[in-house]
Parts: structure tokens; sequence; C-alpha cells
């Protein structure tokens, strides 16, 4: 049914994914015939249109059109890699040549190697990913200049930093000397909005986005601008805090970052290499015994759904917690046999990881902190995946007996992930929809807050 769609509507995508699936396994007999053990060939075409406006002008517009096509063979046990930009047939013979003289030279590495063929993907079902927004440049500029325009229109907004508005259209093959061959395609669009405002007491700003694969999925585009402006309009009379102790709530366009730390604390290449405070935990509470965080690899629309990772293993709904137990770590092929476990189907990375909410929205979660921080920004790298230490600039609201009081910036919120993944005391119900990490809210019980 899709090919009929595609069809009917004069979609060539699914013939260009057959092109480069066509290409990619010429490569692999290719490089078969140069002495390679095994293959891997990567191929994508990337195209977008890219809009800014400022103060209802236009500032840029980009049509781009990007191609990759990356080898990696093996020679035995020793690993070659080489990628170009150019699809003509000189460039893919010099690539492949590339890819097997580094292969010949490197050490040997007893890990290195495709995927386990019996975990690769075999079923291919549509997860309803592709929709192509047919928005030309005019079109474009008028959808900036009217979200930015909902948003100056606000009295004490002062300047903009502008509106943008992307669409984006994603191809890719991925094939192996395994028999395998993946093809996926995927769209992604994205209207943002980031706006000035200024008091007395000084200048300050914010933003706000959707991203969305389908257009039709966009809210009413002045309402973003109206949002921006609304966001930048609450930051004015920012206060810093004295130095002290309070619990603090993450919003969820924050909060989702937290649970990106612990990802990456339980990934592959950090507990090989023993650099995450989580090594050994598999099977051990991480997390109070209310949280459960599942991956959904094949959600329809979502933003990282996929029915394989990046070596072709097939995905599957698994959870990563349960009842604040760890069940599992994040691995590709190479950092399961590192481990002497097996791949999650993660190279590459997470898909749709989901996180059970309660049933409070954000008004509930703010009576929940009482007295304390909302965080709506934080700022900085000073997060250590080693030793678990957090601390990073951030800037929120003070909140009083469970109302917003006023607006806080400067101020630094230090603890340990150790002790803020045990210290979680409420998850909200309002989940940011814009990630692929979907969690509502996150209440912590207790950080430290530096402040003047």
């Amino acid at each position: 049914m899709a090919e009929n769609a595609a069809a009917a509507s004069g979609d060539d995508s699914l013939a260009r994914l057959d092109r480069l699936a066509e290409l990619a396994e010429d490569v692999i007999r290719r490089c078969r015939a140069a002495g390679a053990s095994e293959v891997e060939v990567g191929a994508s075409i990337d195209s977008g249109l890219n809009v800014g406006v400022r103060l209802g002008e236009v500032e840029t517009v980009e049509h781009s059109r990007d191609r990759g096509f990356g080898v990696t063979v093996y020679f035995g046990k020793r690993k070659g890699s080489a990628s170009t930009a150019d699809l003509a047939s000189d460039s893919i013979a010099k690539t492949i040549a590339q890819a097997c003289a580094i292969a010949k030279y490197t050490e040997e590495d007893p890990y290195t190697g495709l995927a386990d063929p019996a975990r690769l993907a075999s079923e291919f079902p549509d997860l309803d990913l592709w929709h192509p927004w047919c928005v030309d440049a005019a079109e474009a500029i008028r959808l900036g200049i009217a979200i930015e325009g909902a948003g100056r229109a606000y009295a004490g907004i002062t300047n903009s930093e502008g509106a943008s508005v992307q669409a984006g259209e994603s191809l890719s093959v991925l094939a192996t000397s395994a028999g395998f061959v993946g093809r996926e395609r995927g769209t992604r669009h994205m209207l943002s909005c980031a706006l000035i405002a200024g008091d007395e007491a000084g200048m300050q700003r914010d933003y706000w986005y959707e991203s969305v694969r389908a257009a039709q999925d966009f809210g009413d585009p002045a309402a973003l601008g109206r949002k921006a402006a609304e966001r930048t309009l609450a930051r004015l009379g920012a206060r810093e805090l004295s130095t002290r102790e309070s619990p603090v709530l993450f919003a969820p366009e924050v909060a989702r970052g937290l649970v990106g730390h612990l990802v990456s604390a339980v990934s592959g290449g950090a507990l090989y290499r023993k650099s995450s405070f989580l090594v050994d935990h598999a099977g051990k509470s991480i997390l109070p015994a209310f949280v459960d965080i599942v991956e959904k690899p094949r959600l329809t629309r979502a933003h990282a759904s996929g029915n394989f990772d990046a070596e072709g293993v097939a995905t599957a709904e698994s959870a990563l917690v349960r009842g604040g137990v760890l069940e599992r770590y994040v691995l590709g092929s190479y950092s399961a046999r590192k481990l002497g476990l097996e791949s999650t189907g993660n190279a590459g990375g997470i898909h749709n990881l989901i996180v059970k909410t309660g049933d409070d929205d954000f008004a509930a979660m703010l009576r929940k902190l009482g007295t304390g921080l909302l965080v709506t920004e934080v700022m900085g790298q000073g997060v250590s995946i080693v030793t678990g230490d957090y601390s990073r600039g951030a800037s929120g609201f003070w909140v009083e007996k469970g109302a917003i009081a006023y607006p806080v910036e400067g101020v630094t919120i230090a603890s340990n992930l150790r002790d803020m993944f045990r210290g979680i005391a409420a998850i909200g119900a309002d989940v940011d929809p814009r990630s692929h990490i979907l969690t509502g809210s996150i209440l912590l019980e207790r950080m430290t807050i530096a402040g003047s």
C-alpha cells in the first residue's frame, strides 16, 4: 500500500532507495572481490529547506541536498572504514580502496566484526515516518513572519533572534555481506522562535519550538510565537538566590536530559572502559520502585523509531528499568562482545525511551514541589558519567507554596546522579513530545543550589 500511494503522489523515494540498495550491494561484491571477509555499506540522501526570518524580514533561505556513502571492511579481525559525499563511480572506487588499505594495516581486534546474522531484522513494518512537506520558500517565509509577529506583538518584547521554518527528508540504506539490506525513509520538520524582552532591570531571552514527522501535526503556528513571548516575558525581573538546599523540579524539556545521563551511564562504551558510575549495576536498584522506563522502537510517527539499529539488528520493545531496577545495558555488537553479553539493538543509540508517569499535571507537580526551585534551563557541561558528579548552571523560577513566586537566574545546581536518581519523588504526566526520550517533569527531593 505504501508503494502504491507513493507512486500515485509522484513520490520517487522508494525508487531512490532501491537505487541506493543496488549500489550498496554492488560495492559489497567489489569489496569481497578485493579480499574482504565481511563488508558493511551505508548510503544516505538528505534534503531539506531551512528559512530564517528576523524582525519581519528574510535572513536566510537554504536548500540542502547532502549525500553520504560509507564502507567498512573486515579482513579477518582487521577493520577499515572510509566515506565519501560523492556517489560518482571514481569516488566510490577510491573509497573502497582506502577502506581496504586501512584494514590491512590496522591491528587485529578480537571483538570487531558484523552483527550476529541471527539477530538481523527480517520484518520491516511501515512505521509512518515518511511525510514530505511540500512547502516552498515563499510559504515558509510567510509562516516564519507570522510566528515571529505573533510573539513580537506582546508588550515588553523589544527584539527578536528570529523564527525558523525547516522541512527535511532523509533516505538511507544499510547493507552487509551477511545478506542484510535495510531501507529507511523519514521526514522531520521544525518551527521555532526566539525572542528578547527588556525592562529597567535588563534583558531576557527565551524561545520555543515544535518538531514533528508530519507537518499536519504542528499546532497553531501563531500559538508557538505567543508561547515564546510568554516564556521570555516571564523571565523579566529574574533574581539570584542565596546558597541553600531545596527540592528541585525539572521541567519536562530539562527532565529528559536527566534520563539521557542515565542512558549514557549504562551504554556499552562507558561500561567496558570502566568509565561509568553504574558499572556492574545490571539487576540492581538504581531508581525508586515506582519508576519504569521502556524502550519502544516501533512506535508510529515517533522521533526515533526504526525496525533495525545501525548494524541491522532487529529492534524490539524492551524494559530498561522496571520497578527501579536496571534490567539491562544499552549495547551494540562490539560493546556487547567486550562485555561478554549480546547486543540490545542499540548500535547508534536508543529508540523512543518512555518513562512511566504519574497522574499529576504541571500545576499539581508545582504543588508537590511546595517551596523550591523549578528548573527550565540548564547550562554548561558539568556532568561526570565516571563519578556521577553533577554541577550545572541553571535558571527557572522560585516556587512558594506550590505557586511560582519569581524568576531565578545565575545559580548552580549540584548533587550526584546516583543520589538524584534515588531521590526522584514524582514524575509528572506533562510529557514533552518533542524528543525520543518521553518524560514528564521530574521532582527531586533535594539538591544544593549555589547562589550569591
